[in-house]
């Protein structure tokens, strides 16, 4: 069990510690040009060719679009309340609670422990949870929800299209299946490098506060994880893929948007800094628990 574990945990760390290393270097890394072919071209792929031709029961893939919805819906209301307890600002500290890295670490942990089916499940995970950031999550912390932000997704249409495929008797084009999983294949190794450059760059603020907070952010989402795979009868990669992806540290973009808008961003980045490297530290043990 220990070398498999190793073999799944050791790209992971090799990525992330080129980038980190890399930008600790001094060497030069455009983190927003990066961001942006990621988001507009490699993950839309990815997207694609990673539903359009999975050998999945459709329901599966339903499940856990509906996975992501109520781990969204627990994870608000849970760090909702713990905030409110100890006087913390909601519209700092909930979207860290609330949006795990579903994307740089969850995509490749689900990919690498449980292999093609596991990317697939993780994508339909990863695609409703980063609708649901990039829409309600950055409007909760702005003030401003703007329905045009859907319009600016390319996410969403790669899952239009994909589904198209996985819905009916069409075969996916041998041209197209082989460009989109070209491209899409940028994302993992891309997302890897910019999380670490990512983290190199971050300025840490209050360590209780973001320690207290990452135990929360953790605990909360291996508990929230396991009860949802017991209450929808879901075992196997689902399981798995559904408590990996619950159990991840606080997303990157969480200090991001707290930057843009003002909202405590030296504590958020602390946060985020102290989680992951919290999270990485349990990895092992959570695989175990989910192979």
């Amino acid at each position: 069990m220990f070398s498999v574990i190793f073999s799944i945990l050791a790209p992971v760390f090799v990525c992330v510690g080129i980038g980190y290393g890399w930008s600790r270097s001094g060497r030069d890394f455009d983190t927003s040009l990066v961001t942006s072919i990621v988001t507009y071209f490699a993950t839309p792929c990815l997207v694609f060719y990673a539903l359009a031709k999975v050998e999945l029961d459709p329901a599966v893939l339903w499940d856990m679009g509906l996975a992501a919805l109520m781990a969204n819906l627990a994870f608000a209301l849970i760090g909702g309340v713990v905030l409110a307890a100890f006087r913390l600002p909601q519209r700092a500290f909930l979207q860290a609670l609330t949006w795990p890295n579903v994307g740089n670490v969850g995509l490749p942990l689900c990919m690498l422990a449980f292999g093609e089916e596991g990317l697939a499940l993780a994508v339909a995970f990863f695609t409703v949870y980063v609708v649901l950031q990039m829409t309600i999550g950055v409007a909760f912390v702005s003030g401003n929800f703007s329905p045009g932000a859907l319009l600016k997704m390319p996410i969403i249409p790669a899952t239009v299209a994909a589904s198209v495929f996985l819905f009916s008797d069409l075969e996916v084009p041998v041209w197209l299946f082989n460009t989109t999983k070209l491209i899409g294949d940028l994302t993992v190794p891309l997302m890897l490098f910019t999380l670490g450059v990512s983290l190199a760059s971050l300025k840490m603020g209050s360590l209780k506060t973001a320690f207290g907070l990452s135990v929360l952010r953790l605990g909360m989402g291996f508990g929230v994880g396991v009860g949802l795979t017991l209450m929808m009868g879901m075992s196997g990669a689902a399981a798995g893929v559904v408590i990996l992806q619950c159990a991840m540290p606080a997303a990157v973009f969480c200090y991001l948007f707290a930057q843009l808008y003002d909202q405590r961003p030296e504590e958020v980045a602390g946060l985020v800094i102290v989680s992951t490297f919290m999270g990485f530290a349990a990895l092992p043990a959570l695989l175990w628990y989910v192979l």
